[in-house]
């Protein structure tokens, strides 16, 4: 068992530590049952595809956008929904790129 240090009292991490410290939880994980999927997509893949989704829907709010400006979709809720939708996909991916920003340079400014 690790103990936890005292408030205010300073640690020093190293990559070491970390990495022993996920193998810890992963073989704990792994011990309570909970399954571990190596065979499914990486996270690299489910990034390109959340991408592609939010590109996708971004499309489809265009070009229903279109359609309603030239008068052939008629339903203004089903265009305002496309909007929503595609604005929210949005705004999602920017906060993920922010956090994922931060978290890139907190990692950069650890001291080792």
């Amino acid at each position: 068992m690790t103990s936890v240090p005292a408030v205010g009292a300073t640690t020093s991490i190293t990559a070491t530590d970390a990495l022993n410290r996920a193998k810890e939880m992963t073989q704990r994980a792994a011990g309570n049952g909970i399954e571990m999927r190596p065979d499914g997509p990486s996270f690299g893949e489910r990034l390109k595809d959340s991408l592609d989704n939010v590109a996708e829907a971004q499309g489809d709010a265009a070009k229903l956008v279109r359609d309603f400006e030239m008068g052939t979709e008629t339903d203004l809720t089903k265009v305002m929904v496309a909007q929503q939708v595609s604005s929210l996909g949005f705004q999602l991916t920017l906060n993920v790129r922010n956090k994922a920003l931060s978290a890139y340079k907190d990692i950069m400014n650890m001291p080792v």
